[in-house]
C-alpha cells in the first residue's frame, strides 16, 4: 500500500469520524448526575488499542455518577497518552441509568522502522536519535524530530550536504505503518571557515561577529561550530543586511551564497554588494501638540547630516513614545516617515497622532489561579486614579517577569466607556516556581559533593496542603561529600508585613574537614535577617546569627596554638551590610560596580563565648573594552578583634587567603601566619587586591589573565603583613553542565613562608 493511499484512508478516516461527531448526541443535562450502568467503547478505523487501555486511562466507571467535568478530564487523559487522534465521551439513556460511549480514533501503530542511504554512520545508530519506536503510535512530530536528530548526527560528523526526508506506507486494515527514512549523504567536509567577497566599508572580522554559522574551531563538541543549517545561515545573511542598514547602507544586496571545497573542507563564500552610504536630510515633527518639536528634538539621537539608521529611527521614535507614555498619552502612534530627498539623503518625518490623556480607573489581575492578587498587585508600579504611565506600566511587567512565578505576562489598557479613564489589565499565566534538583560538583576545595535541593519560590506557609501562592521563598539543601556535609532550610518573606522589607531564616548544620589537614569543624544554629532597598542601587540588612561551633577530629601531635581551640563555643553575632551595585549582569558582567561593607559584633550583650567585632570591606569595578574586553579591578580588606572580656580571636574567626576565590597561585587558606609545623593559623588583618582581563575565544568561552596580590597580618587594624602575589591564566566556560573555571597561579612573592610551585584551580558545577 503506497504512502498517498495511506494517508487518503486516514483522512477518510478523519472524515468519518468527524461526520460521527457531528450526528451523535452530546452528553445531555439529563445525563448529569445519573448513574452509569454500562461503558461502550466504540472505534473508527482500526482497534490498535485494547478496551481495557481505554478504561485504564479514564475515571468514569461503571456504578458512579456521571459528571461532564470528569469526562472532560478523560478526554485529556486519553489525548495525552498519545495514542488516539480524535475521542469523544458522552451519555445515553438507558432504563433508569446512563450508557456511556466512548468514540476513539485511534493512532495506527508503527511495526517497521527503515534507514536507507546510510553508509556513513550505521543504521542502528541513527535509529536511537529517533524518539519513535516500533509498537508505539505513529506521531508526525516525533518523526519530524528524528529526522531533524539524524541531520544533526550527521552534520557533528562533517556532513553539511546532507539531506534527509521520511515517508509513511501505512497499512489501514491492520492499523499498521512503516517509517522509510531516506538519506542523501552528501560530501563530507565541515566549514572551515567564512569567507566575505565585496565588503570594503567593514572588515570580515565584524562581519563574522553577526553569524552564528561559524568555522570548525577546537572544541566543536561544544559549540558545534563547522555545521552547516540552512536556517541559521539564512538568519545570519539577515542579521548582516540589518547591520549593514543600520549603517546606512539601505541598498544593500547579498547574492546567493557559493560553498567552495577544498581538499574535504568547506569555505563558504558570501558576496555582498554594499550600494551607497546614506545620511539623513531634514528631519521634521508632525502633530506635536502638547510639546514643542524642538523639546521632541532634544529626545531623538538622529541629526541632521548623521548616518541614516532604521535601528536609530526606532529608538527614537521608543523615546519619544515613553516621553508621550509618562504623560498619559495611551493611545499615542508614531509613525517615522523615510523619503529620498536628494543623492544618497534620506529625509526623515515623525508623524504623530497624541489621543488624550489617561487616568487609570481600575486594575484587573487575571489568569492567576495559584498566585494571590495582593502578590502581584505590590509589584504594580501605578495606582487607580494615577496618571497611566506606560513608562511605569512597563517596568511593573518586567518586575513581574523577574519574579519567575510567570511564563507569560501581558500589561495593557482597556476602555472604560469613560473619556480619559482607563482599566489597567494585567494578565499572567501561571508556570511550575517549585523544583527538586539533583545535583553534583567538584572543586579543588571541597572534593566531589553531591546534593539534592528542594525549593519553591511562590511558597506560602500558611496555605496547607498546596505551600503555593503568597511569594515566600523556601529552601530545603542536603549536601554530602567526602570534605563536607551540610543541611540547610530557609524561608524568606520578601515583603514583610506587606512593606518593601524582606524577612529570612535559615536553620544550618555545617560540616567541614577541607579547613584544615590536622583538624575538623561543625557549625549548627539558626540566623534571622532583615533587607532593605535603601535606592535604586543599594540595599541594606541586618542579621542576627547564634550557632555552636566545634572543632574536633584533632590531631596529637599539633601545636599548642592549634591544641587551645579543640572544643565547642556558642557564638552569638550581630551583622549588618550595606551592598552598592550597579552591574550591568550578575554573572557575566561587563560594566558596573559592586561595593559590600560589613560590620559585626558578638559576645558581650548578645551572649555566647565569643567577643568580638571587626568588619569586611570589598569592592569591584568593570570596564568593557573594544573586542569585548572585561577588566575587573577587585580589592577587599578585614580586620577582626577582641573587645571587652574577649581573650583571643578564634581560628574559626581569624582571616585567611590563598585558593581559588583569592590567591590563585597558593594552596587554600595557606597564605599568612603558621605555626611551627607549618599550619595555617590565620590572622586578624587582611588586604588583598585582584586585577584580571577576560577575552572571548568562541562562544561561551572566555581566557583570563590574571595578578592577585595580598597579605595576612597576625594584629588587628595593622597594614604590616608581607605580601603574596602571583600571576596566572585562566578559562571560563559556559557548558550546557554548568560552568566551568579553570586558573593556573604561578606565585611571585611568597609572603615569607610559601613555595613557588604553582597551583592549578578549577571549580564545576553540575545538576541533572
Amino acid at each position: 500500500m503506497n504512502y498517498t493511499a495511506g494517508l487518503f484512508r486516514s483522512f477518510a478516516f478523519s472524515i468519518v469520524f468527524a461526520l460521527l461527531f457531528a450526528l451523535l448526541p452530546a452528553s445531555s443535562a439529563h445525563a448529569q448526575g445519573v448513574k452509569i450502568r454500562a461503558i461502550e467503547v466504540q472505534y473508527t478505523g482500526p482497534e490498535t488499542i485494547s478496551r481495557e487501555r481505554i478504561l485504564a486511562q479514564i475515571r468514569t466507571a461503571v456504578g458512579q455518577t456521571y459528571s461532564d467535568a470528569i469526562a472532560e478530564q478523560d478526554i485529556r487523559n486519553l489525548y495525552s497518552t498519545g495514542l488516539v487522534q480524535n475521542v469523544r465521551i458522552f451519555g445515553q439513556q438507558q432504563g433508569d441509568g446512563v450508557k456511556v460511549i466512548v468514540a476513539v480514533q485511534t493512532r495506527g501503530v508503527v511495526n517497521e522502522i527503515e534507514i536507507d542511504g546510510a553508509t556513513r554512520l550505521s543504521a542502528k545508530s541513527l535509529r536511537k536519535k529517533i524518539a519513535l519506536k516500533v509498537n508505539s503510535a505513529l506521531d508526525e512530530d516525533a518523526l519530524g524530530k528524528g529526522r531533524q536528530e539524524i541531520i544533526d548526527a550527521y552534520r557533528a560528523k562533517g556532513f553539511n550536504d546532507v539531506d534527509v526526508q521520511y515517508r509513511v506506507d501505512s497499512n489501514q486494515a491492520r492499523g499498521t505503518s512503516r517509517v522509510v527514512y531516506t538519506i542523501n549523504e552528501g560530501l563530507k567536509g565541515a566549514i572551515s571557515r567564512v569567507r566575505f567577497e565585496g565588503n570594503t566599508a567593514f572588515g570580515d572580522r565584524i562581519l563574522r561577529k553577526q553569524m552564528k554559522t561559524k568555522g570548525k574551531t577546537l572544541i566543536a563538541f561544544i559549540d558545534k561550530s563547522g555545521r552547516l543549517d540552512e536556517s541559521q545561515l539564512q538568519q545570519d545573511l539577515d542579521a548582516i543586511r540589518e547591520w549593514y542598514q543600520d549603517h546606512g547602507y539601505i541598498d544593500v544586496e547579498i547574492p546567493e551564497v557559493r560553498r567552495e571545497r577544498t581538499r574535504g573542507r568547506m569555505v563558504l563564500v558570501i558576496p555582498i554588494s554594499e550600494g551607497p552610504k546614506y545620511s539623513v536630510g531634514r528631519i521634521a515633527i508632525n502633530g506635536a501638540k502638547n510639546t514643542s518639536p524642538d523639546k521632541i528634538r532634544a529626545l531623538i539621537k538622529l541629526k541632521e547630516g548623521s548616518v541614516y539608521s532604521p535601528k536609530t529611527i526606532r529608538e527614537d521614535a521608543k523615546k519619544i513614545a515613553d516621553a508621550y507614555g509618562s504623560g498619559g498619552f495611551v493611545d499615542l502612534v508614531i509613525q517615522p516617515q523615510g523619503l529620498p530627498s536628494g543623492p544618497n539623503k534620506i529625509d526623515v518625518t515623525f508623524n504623530i497622532e497624541e489621543g488624550n490623556r489617561s487616568f487609570v480607573q481600575r486594575i484587573n489581575i487575571v489568569g492567576n489561579s495559584r498566585t494571590k492578587d495582593k502578590v502581584i498587585r505590590r509589584e504594580v508600579l501605578i495606582a487607580p486614579g494615577d496618571l497611566y504611565s506606560t513608562t511605569r506600566v512597563e517596568t511593573s511587567k518586567k518586575r513581574l517577569d523577574n519574579l519567575g512565578y510567570f511564563s507569560r505576562v501581558e500589561a495593557y489598557p482597556e476602555e472604560t466607556g469613560v473619556p480619559g479613564r482607563k482599566d489597567l489589565t494585567v494578565q499572567v499565566e501561571e508556570k511550575r516556581t517549585g523544583a527538586l534538583n539533583f545535583g553534583a560538583g567538584f572543586s579543588t576545595i571541597d572534593s566531589i559533593v553531591g546534593f539534592v535541593e528542594v525549593s519553591q519560590g511562590n511558597f506560602d506557609i500558611m496555605n496547607w496542603p498546596n505551600f503555593t501562592g503568597a511569594g515566600q521563598k523556601f529552601r530545603m539543601r542536603i549536601q554530602y561529600g567526602g570534605s563536607r556535609k551540610d543541611i540547610v532550610v530557609a524561608l524568606t518573606e520578601p515583603y514583610f508585613l506587606d512593606r518593601r522589607l524582606s524577612l529570612g531564616g535559615e536553620i544550618f548544620y555545617r560540616e567541614a574537614n577541607f579547613l584544615s589537614s590536622v583538624y575538623d569543624q561543625r557549625n549548627y544554629g539558626f540566623s534571622i535577617v532583615a533587607r532593605r532597598a535603601l535606592g535604586r542601587f543599594m540595599s541594606g540588612s541586618v542579621e542576627y546569627r547564634l550557632e555552636e561551633i566545634e572543632i574536633f577530629n584533632v590531631d596529637n601531635d599539633v601545636s599548642e596554638l592549634i591544641g587551645l581551640e579543640e572544643g565547642t563555643r556558642t557564638k552569638s553575632q550581630i551583622t549588618t551590610s550595606f551592598v552598592f551595585d550597579t552591574r550591568d549582569n550578575p554573572f557575566l558582567t561587563h560594566r558596573g560596580q559592586r561595593v559590600i561593607l560589613t560590620p559585626f559584633i558578638s559576645g558581650g550583650f548578645l551572649g555566647g563565648d565569643t567577643q568580638l567585632f571587626g568588619f569586611e570591606l570589598q569592592a569591584s569595578q568593570y570596564f568593557t573594552f573594544p573586542y569585548d574586553l572585561i577588566l575587573l579591578l577587585n580589592a577587599e580588606i578585614a580586620s577582626v578583634d577582641t573587645w571587652g572580656e574577649g581573650e583571643r580571636v578564634p581560628i574559626f574567626d581569624r582571616l585567611f587567603l590563598g585558593g581559588p576565590n583569592n590567591l590563585r597561585g597558593f594552596e587554600y587558606r595557606d597564605v599568612g601566619p603558621k605555626d611551627e609545623n607549618g599550619e595555617p593559623l590565620g590572622g586578624k588583618t587582611l588586604a588583598r587586591a585582584t586585577v584580571e582581563l577576560t577575552f572571548p575565544i568562541v562562544e561561551k568561552v572566555r581566557g583570563a589573565v590574571f595578578y592577585d596580590i595580598g597579605f595576612v597580618e597576625p594584629k588587628a587594624f595593622n597594614a604590616g603583613g608581607r605580601a603574596a602575589s602571583d600571576v596566572g591564566l585562566g578559562l571560563r566556560l559556559d557548558l550546557p553542565i554548568g560552568p566551568l573555571r579553570l586558573d593556573y597561579g604561578y606565585p611571585i612573592q611568597t609572603g615569607g613562608n610559601n613555595n613557588r610551585s604553582g597551583k592549578f584551580n578549577f571549580n564545576v558545577g553540575y545538576q541533572f
